[in-house]
């Protein structure tokens, strides 16, 4: 059998064709040799991600144990790594003070469990370093028969910036023997989801492995087995084609609207199927896209603040009417803020704004430095209290404010503890419990916080997630009886659903766009030839995220970084395949 491999010398993009006569069976590893991670000190380059992963060589077998092995991983601080910068709009990786180019200490508990290596923990850990939060996925443990009497791990993680949400996806690899002795880890950071900072970040790091005991390994080990048994069944976007014509793969990648280079992944469910496409790196094909962190940006404004606010609504009827004064001190004492409610500020229309044009107050200079930058609650909480001055009745204009999620997240929490005590958590007594029956991967139960004594959740931003949890939690919200009817306010969650004609929400950037109690709606009635008007609920966040839930249960969604949001032809296409109309 002929093999055709391609050369890629980034960042030229010159490639190679090489042809030999090497037969599948001989497939042999030639990027991350045992010779090398044993021996090498320097990483000259990112190399293919299939050298993380089993499939580079036809001679891999899978690890078997009759029982788990505990294990302690800790990456110690003596890195050879390297950094191509492709993107740095705010200069982060110039400043020595935020050390962008230096991996965070990571030190985890993993169990390793027949093929999977489990981590213990799977939320974002932060450490003492001042730009970088971790967050280690499950990876994978094999044998290759160069490797002699080691064992080849893969590890995913991601880079998550402190304050923020942008995420970068790496590999992590090393041989092992059962005894602990180690080689080098190989790691490289080659894709995210970010719209101001790109880099590509590589090298070479000692670590240590010891055995340990991990008290509750059988839990960790049920509850990892349960969450892939939860996901969605899986096609690939070239299947969809067969399966649905109307859809067409390129239509659903966004192919000529958004630039590949920009896309991280991408899918659409349709007769509970998810038809999963993207997870391109500039190295090839991310290994371990079921376990890709996605930075949820504005995205929480909708499953967490909008959907938090009609869960309180349900249980604490009439608490969407609650004055934000009554229960943010800072606010109380300016003027501006009375008379605005909690659901004027999940609207994002409480008619305090420096400018009415769309996002110059979000993408100002002094937002940033005085509300998005500082780490601790009081000084966010104090600029938004005290620098919007009152232009319009609260209610009647929408201006995009992530502020004004941050505010209404803040009320919620002191209301939660007046009702139940101070260890009342917005975060964990109801986006938890909102979402809790879904079972949906670890990295969920996590949110952004200030970093201080109050831990204030954002509400706005933080969120991550995998691409299964995003695909099942918009199918649920599309799903007219699905459990959240009764765990939220109906009259609430029915406008934003757009199911109330009389109550489409307040316009936004154009006539075509509606926002109501944390969602958008957009006006398809011209493009779909239905004889009535027809709103399309859906969620986007910050750089090109969109969700989009359709009246066909179908769900269209993607990530991308590249500041484009293209999901209209997508949307065109499932009528065509669907129609909206019946």
């Amino acid at each position: 059998m002929t093999l055709v491999s391609r050369f890629c010398f980034y960042p030229l993009l010159f490639c190679t064709l090489f042809i030999s006569d090497v037969s599948a069976d001989e497939l042999r590893r030639e990027l991350l040799t045992p010779a090398f991670l044993l021996e090498a000190t320097v990483m000259e380059q990112p190399v293919q991600m299939t050298a993380f992963s089993s499939s580079v060589t036809s001679t891999a077998s899978a690890v078997t144990n009759p029982q788990p092995v505990h294990w302690r991983f800790s990456l110690a601080d003596k890195t050879q790594a390297k950094m191509r910068v492709l993107r740095d709009d705010y200069g982060f990786t110039e400043k020595s003070s935020q050390k962008v180019s230096r991996l965070p200490i990571i030190e985890m508990n993993f169990i390793q469990s027949g093929a999977d290596l489990i981590p213990v923990e799977r939320k974002a850990i932060a450490s003492d370093h001042p730009h970088w939060e971790y967050i280690v996925g499950p990876g994978r443990i094999w044998n290759e028969q160069a490797d002699g009497e080691f064992s080849r791990a893969a590890i995913p993680f991601s880079l998550r910036e402190r304050n923020a949400n942008c995420t970068h996806n790496g590999v992590m690899s090393f041989l092992f023997k059962p005894d602990g002795t180690t080689s080098n880890m190989a790691f490289q950071v080659v894709s995210e989801t970010c719209l101001y900072l790109k880099f590509d970040f590589w090298g070479l790091a000692n670590i240590t492995l010891e055995p340990t005991v991990i008290a509750d390994a059988d839990q960790v080990i049920s509850r990892y087995r349960q969450e892939v048994a939860n996901r969605l069944p899986i096609k690939t976007i070239d299947q969809l084609v067969l399966d649905y014509p109307a859809l067409g793969a390129g239509v659903i990648a966004a192919s000529g609207k958004i630039n590949p280079a920009d896309m991280t992944l991408f899918g659409l469910v349709i007769d509970d199927t998810h038809y999963v496409g993207g997870c391109q790196t500039r190295y090839g094909v991310y290994p371990y896209c079921d376990v890709l962190d996605l930075p949820s940006y504005s995205l929480a404004k909708s499953v967490f603040a909008g959907l938090g606010l009609m869960y309180l609504e349900k249980h604490y009827p009439g608490s969407s009417e609650l004055l934000i004064a009554d229960f943010v001190p800072a606010c109380k004492a300016n003027a501006a803020w009375k008379g605005v409610t909690f659901n004027n500020a999940l609207d994002m229309a409480t008619g305090n704004y420096q400018s009415a044009k769309s996002s110059k107050d979000e993408g100002s200079k002094t937002m940033r430095a005085k509300f998005f930058v500082p780490e601790t609650h009081s000084e966010k909480i104090d600029y938004i209290c005290q620098q919007m001055p009152r232009k319009a009745a609260p209610g009647t204009r929408w201006v995009y404010h992530t502020a004004d999620t941050y505010l209404l997240s803040t009320a919620i929490s002191q209301f939660l503890k007046e009702k139940n005590g101070e260890q009342a958590d917005f975060f964990n007594d109801v986006f938890l419990a909102l979402w809790r029956p879904l079972q949906l991967s670890p990295v969920t139960e996590m949110t952004s916080r200030s970093y201080d004594a109050t831990a204030q959740p954002f509400a706005g931003y933080g969120l991550t997630m995998h691409r299964d949890d995003i695909a099942r939690m918009a199918s649920t919200m599309n799903n007219r009886a699905s459990y959240l009817n009764k765990l939220l306010d109906q009259t609430m969650w029915d406008s934003a659903m757009q199911r109330l004609p009389e109550d489409r929400g307040l316009a936004a950037l154009d006539g075509d766009f509606r926002y109501s109690n944390g969602f958008w709606a957009y006006n398809v009635q011209s493009v779909t030839a239905c004889k009535k008007t027809l709103w399309l609920p859906l969620m986007s966040g910050y750089g090109g995220i969109s969700v989009v839930m359709m009246p066909n249960d179908t769900v269209y969604y993607y990530f991308s970084d590249g500041g484009a949001f293209s999901w209209l032809d997508a949307a065109i296409a499932s009528n065509s395949q669907r129609s909206y109309c019946h």
